[in-house]
């Protein structure tokens, strides 16, 4: 039985989420590796790392950011594919060799004068879980380990580096309030 439920093509909404809950997000934060990416990392021989980030997520979270909404990555390792992406994008909030995601999301937000109904976090993994389900609104991809899908509030159609991001992005900026 639960693994029809994870495998079902494409889940959205888990739970219903009042278009409120999506206006009150001043912080979209997330994990990268299974997030922003689909969770694989190429190693060369030399040893330098490669990961394969979507555009379609990238222009996401710019928009995002021009709309005024915070962007942050927690990632629990280092990683010099990361370190240039988030660059690239501007992203403010860069967090990385973290484990303990909910403590790092928790500091950020004291930081940014925020509570926890202010902040999307979306993660993939056991250790992501705690975060998801202490943020306003929780999302993990279809791709997530069990227990992290079932603390999340949303689940995206589209995978895990390939327009999960940009799906939660458009939730966000469609319930934006007008100026």
């Amino acid at each position: 039985m639960a693994f029809a439920r994870l495998s079902s093509p494409a889940r959205s909404a888990q739970r219903p989420i009042a278009a409120a809950r999506w206006a009150a997000i001043r912080l979209f934060a997330m994990d990268v590796d299974g997030v922003l990416t689909d969770g694989s990392i190429y190693v060369s021989s030399d040893g330098a790392e490669m990961k394969r980030f979507s555009v379609l997520d990238g222009m996401g979270l710019a928009r995002l950011r021009q709309a005024g909404v915070a962007v942050a990555w927690i990632s629990g390792r280092e990683s010099g594919a990361t370190t240039r992406r988030a660059a690239e994008l501007k992203i403010a909030h860069l967090v990385q060799g973290r484990t303990d995601k909910l403590a790092a999301l928790q500091e950020l937000a004291a930081r940014l004068g925020l509570s926890a109904k202010d902040i999307c976090y979306m993660g993939d993994d056991d250790i992501d879980t705690p975060a998801i389900g202490w943020a306003g609104i929780g999302a993990a991809p279809a791709s997530a380990m069990p227990g992290t899908l079932a603390a999340a509030d949303y689940i995206p159609a589209r995978p895990a580096g390939a327009g999960a991001v940009r799906e939660i992005c458009e939730h966000l900026l469609a319930h934006r309030p007008a100026n």
